[in-house]
């Protein structure tokens, strides 16, 4: 399978379209950071590390936009970018933290010429492409000491090449488990309202030829209670100092399930996506889209009566308590979180 989840070419920003698939496999051109802004928000591109990845890459490009005189003037330009891409999406951490990489590059050089602060915020973008590509590799193989040959495993959302710039992170282990000749099998859970899970995850896999068998989300606890799942692995969009870790919706009723049938739980992510800021869960805000992808996405026409009101918030938070291990770049994390994450 060949593609790229983002990339830069000549001076613009190719993302894949993740709206089309698996139908399409379509490339966005984002000339302008509103464009940009306007992928990230309507989920062409998402996913903690590739989001970061794109807003870093908006920085270059709004940057790029403008003729500073001097280091004020770019510094002002800087700021307002970075309150702009940031506002896309606010759950995932990977996004203010990739912007806040970019801004320290210029305020680091800020003695240096206006065009040579630009080249090092470019450097320093692919910088972070480079990272994630080196940092999937790192948790794909951190996580091998929890598969066995054979095992069943459930996944949620899509946490995989899509996701990343690299191999993925829950998916990353997947594959490399498979590389090494486990060969194991994959639920991969449909993850409404999006179906992240149906069109991203099982397009993924069935093109990397990983036995994937779809589900309806609401099928999870079933499967568990027959003795079909010997562990599950999800992504996360930002963990907290205390281990509590925000997903797609629908992760932390996936938990207590795995809780009651005694299945271990792990969560996959970057040290970038943890937030030390942030004391537990309780503090990670959440998104709420638009009633539409409740409502119409899908359907030929509306599922329900407009004047029937629609909740739909993005994420919801797995409790520490709940989590086995966190798979992290730099080591296997297990509790006390508290403890062992500070380490």
């Amino acid at each position: 399978m060949k593609f790229k989840t983002i990339a830069w070419e000549k001076d613009e920003i190719v993302l894949i379209d993740q709206t089309k698939l698996p139908a399409r496999v379509e490339y966005v051109h984002c000339t302008t950071v509103k464009q940009l802004w306007q992928a990230i928000h309507d989920l062409k591109v998402r996913g903690a590390p590739a989001i970061g990845a794109a807003a870093a890459l908006g920085m270059v490009l709004g940057v790029n936009k403008k003729k500073e005189k001097n280091f004020l003037e770019l510094k002002k330009n800087i700021n307002r970018l970075f309150k702009y891409i940031a506002s896309s999406r606010p759950t995932a951490v990977n996004l203010v933290w990739a912007l806040g990489r970019m801004r320290n590059v210029a305020i680091i050089n800020s003695g240096k010429p206006v065009v040579t602060i630009k080249k090092l915020m470019l450097k320093e973008a692919k910088d972070i492409i480079g990272e994630d590509k080196a940092s999937c590799c790192q948790m794909a193989d951190n996580a091998q000491v929890l598969i066995k040959k054979n095992d069943c495993i459930m996944t949620y959302c899509n946490a995989g090449m899509l996701a990343t710039v690299g191999c993925g992170t829950a998916l990353g282990v997947i594959y490399r488990a498979n590389e090494l000749g486990k060969n194991v099998k994959v639920y991969s859970c449909e993850t409404r309202p999006l179906l992240q899970g149906a069109r991203l995850t099982c397009w993924e896999l069935t093109e990397k030829r990983v036995d994937v068998t779809l589900i309806c989300d609401n099928m999870a606890g079933y499967l568990m209670q027959q003795k079909s799942i010997d562990k599950i692995f999800v992504g996360a969009d930002r963990i907290a100092a205390n281990g509590d870790a925000a997903n797609k919706i629908g992760s932390y009723s996936l938990a207590v399930l795995a809780r009651f049938h005694k299945i271990p739980f792990y969560v996959v992510a970057p040290y970038s996506t943890f937030d030390l800021k942030m004391r537990s869960g309780d503090e990670i805000p959440i998104e709420e889209r638009s009633a539409r992808e409740v409502r119409d996405s899908w359907y030929k026409c509306s599922m329900v009566d407009k004047r029937v009101k629609i909740y739909n918030p993005a994420f919801d938070v797995i409790p520490s308590s709940l989590i086995s291990a966190i798979v992290t770049d730099a080591c296997l994390i297990k509790p006390p979180y508290i403890k062992n994450i500070k380490k």
